[in-house]
């Protein structure tokens, strides 16, 4: 005869689960029963703030200073062409909405759900890139301006830039591949070989286009990505020289050599290689310290300066406000990337802190390479100055970036602070490792 089942304890239901409303867990620690653990809850739980306001203001004065610029170098020019001095600077102000709507939008989502979208919208870019490499296709047309720069029309919608759309697109890949690599980055086969399988394709299309200097931006974009989540520095610096040695064997378009021989001597032909170099000097020459004022150039309209409201918007800049409206133009960059790395120092996740390092990298040294450009520290390149040149896709792309910016920093906490969603920036936790707050338990802290 079997022995008797021992009754079960005293305030416990058959099957082992206490009566009362709590359990031990893992650890010894003490939770309400049906109720996820506490570090579990932590996770889910965000608390939101104000997204920085610095931000907000940076943006927000460049854009006007860009429409005031687009008018000012274009009006003229619009009236002599088509009788209309809002030719360009009225489209202008209409995707400067959309561009404020769509940074809006951003903003009020959460930016994890972009790590749902990254491999969509990074397959989305790398085709629209070949696209406008292939002959017309049905509503699919694609153009070419200025030689380089090409454009895709589709249907009666206006004209898109597809590699402004690229910029974005592997900034959103590259943090989300990145934010669990781990310490796996710093080896070739698990971080650097994948991340140059990611960037080459996007590169080497808008190189091929050819755009060198959009080229640029996103390689070195992802190269302060990369390097921001912990690559092996020798691996850093051998992509970087493979580079370089891969457009150096490929080989430079014609056009691409003149601008570098105009930026070692642009007087040698003043009319031919130099056109684009020497007005913009003599604009910031001309500008003084106060400038001729709004609408006071005598190199605006883009009548005798090349690409006065595209490339060169800078150069109207300081000749029209001077040095002192230069640099405040500058000082607006300067506090969006201080307002930007700050954000990622705090941001809560690796992947939002790669997302915004990502972002402000990319706007900040897009800008560094145009003014560099104006002031002829670099060869032309012909890429814009972020929300200040005219374009309707850079702008757009560009409000929709800051407002994913706008979104991580509002649940950016103070450095110190302990009542954030949990990081997985932690060595123990086998994410990216970053710099960030440090945090103690709640047990730790006194009164606990």
């Amino acid at each position: 005869m079997s022995a008797a089942r021992p009754m079960d304890r005293p305030g416990r239901r058959p099957g082992g689960r206490p009566a009362s409303e709590t359990e031990l867990v893992t650890g010894g620690h003490v939770r309400e029963r049906g109720r996820p653990p506490a570090k579990a809850r932590q996770t889910l739980r965000r608390e939101r703030h104000q997204p920085d306001l610095a931000i907000l203001l940076a943006v927000v004065g460049l854009a006007a200073i860009g429409i005031l610029m687009v008018y000012s170098s274009s009006a003229m020019r619009g009236y002599l062409r088509v009788d209309d001095t809002m030719a360009s600077v009225g489209p202008q102000i209409q995707w400067a909405v959309l561009g404020v709507v769509a940074m809006v939008v951003m903003m009020r989502i959460d930016y994890r759900l972009l790590r749902l979208f990254s491999i969509p919208v990074y397959v989305t870019a790398l085709v629209l890139l070949i696209l406008v490499l292939l002959p017309p296709i049905g509503p699919l047309e694609p153009k070419v301006v200025g030689g380089s720069a090409r454009w895709l029309r589709i249907g009666p919608l206006p004209a898109i830039h597809p590699a402004e759309l690229a910029k974005l697109a592997v900034i959103i890949y590259v943090a989300h591949w990145a934010a669990g690599r781990g310490f796996r980055i710093r080896s070739l086969r698990g971080g650097t070989l994948p991340f140059l399988l990611i960037v080459t394709p996007i590169a080497g299309l808008v190189f091929k286009e050819p755009d060198l200097g959009t080229t640029t931006v996103i390689s070195l974009t992802a190269f302060t990505m990369f390097f921001v989540a912990g690559a092996n520095l020798a691996h850093f610096a051998a992509l970087g020289a493979l580079g370089l040695v891969t457009v150096l064997a490929v080989g430079l378009r014609g056009y691409q050599l003149e601008r570098i021989l105009a930026f070692i001597d642009p007087w040698s032909d003043p009319l031919g290689k130099g056109f684009h170099t020497i007005p913009g000097r003599l604009a910031l020459a001309m500008g003084g310290l106060f400038g001729a004022g709004l609408g006071g150039s005598r190199l605006a309209a883009g009548l005798s300066l090349p690409n006065a409201s595209n490339d060169f918007i800078f150069a109207v800049v300081a000749q029209e406000f001077g040095f002192v409206g230069a640099t405040l133009v500058v000082a607006l960059f300067l506090l969006l990337g201080y307002s930007g790395v700050r954000t990622a120092l705090r941001a809560p996740d690796t992947f939002g802190a790669l997302l915004a390092a990502g972002i402000t990298g990319w706007l900040c040294l897009q800008a560094f390479i145009n003014i560099a450009v104006v002031v002829a520290l670099v060869p032309v390149t012909g890429i814009t100055l972020p929300f200040i040149s005219d374009g309707g896709s850079s702008l757009i792309i560009s409000f929709a970036a800051v407002g994913i910016l706008l979104s991580i920093s509002r649940e950016t906490v103070e450095r110190g602070s302990w009542n954030d969603a949990p990081a997985d920036r932690g060595r123990g936790h086998g994410g990216t490792h970053l710099p960030g707050a440090r945090r103690r338990p709640i047990a730790s802290r006194p009164g606990a």
